[in-house]
C-alpha cells in the first residue's frame, strides 16, 4: 500500500501536491482532535484511533501535508505582503503542535518544531524572528521537562541512569557491541528479546546485532544520499514554495532517522519515534510513503513547453 501511495503521489504537478496536502492536513486535524475524545490510552498517551479493528496515527499523516502547506504560506508572505500568510503558517503551527503536546507527544512536537523553524529562516524572514521562535522553542522543552511526568522521566533517566538499571536505551547500546562489525547474523540476535519496541523504536539496534555496524553505517549513508540528493535537486529551482516545500520534506526524512539512531546509539533520550522505511508500522509506514511521493512530485523533471511542442510534418521556408 505505502508503494502505490508514493507512485501516485509521485506522478502529481506541485498544484496538485498543495491541494492533496491541504486536503489530509485538515482531515489529519480532524482526527487529532477525535484522539483526544475517543483514543485510545497507551502508556499514558492518546495518540491512535482505532478503525476497523486497526490503530491509525494521524500526527504521521499530517507532518508532510504541514510542511508543504507550510512551505506555500512562507513562501507566499515573502512575494505577497498584502497576504496574510505568515499570520496563516504560524495559525497551522500553533495548531498542529498545540494538537500534539496535548496527547501528549513531545518527540513529534520537537521533529515538526525544527523543521518548521528551518522552513521559516529559509524563506527569508528576519532574523529578530527566527530567533523569537528559536527562544519559544527553548521554553517549550522547559516546559515540558517541568510539567510532563513522562518527559521528566526519561530526560532524568538519560541523564542520571541507575547504577545497575539495565534500561532499554542500555540493551540497545549493548546490541552494537553484540553484533560487532559484521553482525551474528539474520534472526541470530538475542537482545531484540528484551527490547519492548524492538520492530519499531529500536530497530536499529536490532540490525546492529544481526547485520553489524558496518550495516548501520552503509544505512546512515543511504539516508544522507536521500536526503543531500533532495537538496542539491532544488538548489536552483525557480518556484520558493517548490524549494521550501523539498527542503522541509528532506529534513523531516532526515531528521526522523537521526532521531531514530541518535536514541538507539544513547546520544538522545527515547522519543518513540520509528526509523523511515525500516521500522514495523502502518501510519508511519504510509505517512514516510506520502513523504517520499511528495519529494518525487516536486523533484521529479518535467519537460517545457518548447521540448513538448511537435515539429511541422511539412518544413517551410523559414524553418530552413
Amino acid at each position: 500500500v505505502g508503494v502505490v501511495l508514493m507512485i501516485v503521489v509521485s506522478l502529481m504537478d506541485p498544484r496538485s501536491v498543495r491541494r492533496l496536502s491541504l486536503a489530509v492536513f485538515v482531515a489529519s486535524l480532524v482526527g487529532l482532535i477525535a484522539v483526544h475524545l475517543v483514543g485510545a490510552d497507551i502508556n499514558g498517551a492518546r495518540r491512535w484511533l482505532s478503525i476497523g479493528g486497526h490503530s491509525l496515527q494521524p500526527s504521521e499523516f499530517a507532518k508532510p501535508a504541514f510542511v508543504v502547506i507550510s512551505a506555500w504560506l512562507l513562501a507566499e508572505a515573502r512575494d505577497r505582503p498584502d497576504m496574510p500568510a505568515q499570520l496563516l503558517a504560524i495559525l497551522a503551527f500553533v495548531s498542529f503542535t498545540g494538537l500534539l503536546v496535548t496527547e501528549p507527544d513531545v518527540g513529534q512536537t520537537m521533529l515538526v518544531t525544527m523543521v518548521w523553524g528551518a522552513l521559516f529562516f529559509a524563506s527569508g524572514q528576519p532574523l529578530l524572528r527566527a530567533a523569537i521562535i528559536a527562544m519559544a522553542g527553548a521554553v517549550t522543552l522547559i516546559v515540558a521537562y517541568a510539567f510532563v511526568p513522562y518527559v521528566h522521566g526519561r530526560v532524568d533517566a538519560f541523564l542520571n541512569p541507575q547504577p545497575g538499571a539495565w534500561t532499554q536505551a542500555q540493551k540497545a547500546v549493548q546490541s552494537f557491541t553484540a553484533g560487532g562489525l559484521f553482525g551474528r547474523g539474520p534472526g541470530e540476535g538475542t537482545i531484540k528479546r528484551v527490547l519492548p519496541d524492538a520492530h519499531t523504536d529500536y530497530i536499529f539496534a536490532v540490525v546492529a546485532e544481526e547485520y553489524g555496524v558496518v550495516t548501520c553505517l552503509l544505512l546512515v549513508a543511504l539516508f544522507a544520499f536521500v536526503v543531500l540528493r533532495a537538496l542539491l535537486r532544488v538548489a536552483e529551482e525557480p518556484d520558493a514554495s517548490v524549494r521550501l516545500a523539498v527542503i522541509g520534506l528532506a529534513l523531516l526524512f532526515g531528521l526522523q532517522a537521526l532521531i531514530n539512531m541518535g536514541v538507539n546509539v544513547g546520544l538522545l533520550p527515547a522519543k518513540g519515534m520509528t526509523l523511515p522505511f525500516i521500522s514495523a508500522g502502518g501510519s508511519s509506514l504510509l505517512g514516510v510513503a506520502l513523504t517520499a511521493g511528495m519529494m518525487l512530485a516536486l523533484t521529479r523533471r518535467r519537460p517545457d513547453a518548447l521540448r513538448l511542442k511537435k515539429p511541422r510534418l511539412i518544413p517551410t521556408i523559414g524553418d530552413r
